[in-house]
């Protein structure tokens, strides 16, 4: 998916180098000042990691192996 904007230079007199030049500029200005992204972060979502501690903390009872 392509998020960058298509710009557009209208109600010039410029030529077609000066208006490629103007839109060329304009595009190094979004891309210097664009927030950076964020960090990937790849540990699991909290309430995954609590479900899994219940988990294993709790306490299974007494075991019926079908005896």
């Amino acid at each position: 998916m392509n998020r960058r904007p298509q710009l557009t230079l209208l109600g010039h007199s410029a030529t077609p180098d000066e208006a490629a030049a103007v839109i060329a500029a304009v595009e190094q200005f979004m891309r210097d000042t664009a927030p950076a992204p964020a960090p990937v972060d790849d540990r699991p979502p909290g309430w995954l990691v609590a479900a899994r501690r219940e988990a294993v903390e709790r306490d299974p009872g007494p075991l019926n192996h079908g005896f």
